[in-house]
């Protein structure tokens, strides 16, 4: 999630449209996908595509909806705004695998995603809706999808992580090429885009998916608010998109709801 967090930014200091982004990251993180994602994942990506098609086509299109989604979100609304509704990821996650999966929430774990929203709430604040509901809408989308994606990875720990990536990335290229313009763009964008498609995407996304076959969808999503927390500093540092003390406040919030939820549960639960 740290990887991913800086999404945002590289977006940003882009200045392109996001399908032109959108079809760009995905031909970078297709190559690294099939190239040097057999590093994390060496489960064979062609026997998953013949043996679990429908749950990878499943993984596919949430994959690209969520990705292009949080693409469009960044160019449409504030940084701060979307990395805050990207902290609703563990309270979407539970809900989804209990209802598919039946997977237990512990107390602690539902103690920790009340204090992630609680910080989500100070983020978000008065400033939701601006400038655009639109854009906070789908960022939201973008989480429901990154949500549902986390529960097809749990439930079928033995796909191939580099076949759904790889298949999402497809996905996003093929929707979006009718509209791209990707040989227009200044040398600043690509290498915003080349910076984010070659390394921080696809590298989070690898090590996202592959967590859950090692733990509990509750447990992998209370991280994602670490990208509320990070993501805001980006665009502090970066875009000059200072933070209010609301938003410095809710980042303190869930981090330590993060925190409770996973690095102090691990110590008490050895």
């Amino acid at each position: 999630m740290l990887s991913v967090s800086t999404d945002s930014l590289w977006v940003r200091l882009s200045e392109a449209d996001a399908l032109d982004v959108a079809f760009l990251v995905s031909c970078c993180a297709l190559v690294v996908h099939s190239t040097f994602g057999r590093l994390v994942d060496r489960r064979p990506a062609l026997r998953s595509l013949r043996q679990h098609r429908l749950p990878l086509a499943g993984v596919a299109a949430l994959a690209a909806v969520s990705q292009l989604c949080f693409i469009t979100a960044i160019t449409q609304t504030r940084v701060a705004n979307v990395v805050a509704i990207v902290a609703s990821a563990p309270l979407l996650g539970a809900l989804s695998a209990r209802i598919f999966l039946k997977e237990p929430v512990t107390r602690r774990v539902m103690a920790a995603v009340a204090v992630t929203m609680a910080g989500m709430a100070l983020i978000v604040g008065d400033s939701l809706g601006e400038p655009t509901l639109g854009g906070d809408f789908l960022a939201l989308l973008a989480v429901a999808g990154f949500a549902g994606n986390m529960t097809i990875w749990r439930r079928y720990p033995e796909l191939s992580r580099r076949a759904g990536l790889s298949a999402s990335a497809l996905l996003v290229m093929a929707v979006t090429s009718f509209a791209a313009s990707p040989l227009s763009l200044d040398a600043g964008a690509y290498l915003s885009i080349a910076a984010m498609g070659l390394c921080f995407n696809p590298l989070g996304r690898l090590a996202n998916s592959t967590a859950l076959r090692f733990a509990p969808v509750s447990e992998v999503s209370l991280f994602a608010p670490t990208e509320t927390a990070a993501g805001t500093v980006w665009a502090a540092l970066f875009l000059s998109e200072l933070p209010t003390a609301a938003t410095v406040m809710g980042g303190i919030v869930v981090i330590a709801g993060v925190f409770y939820g996973t690095v102090a549960s691990g110590r008490s639960n050895p």
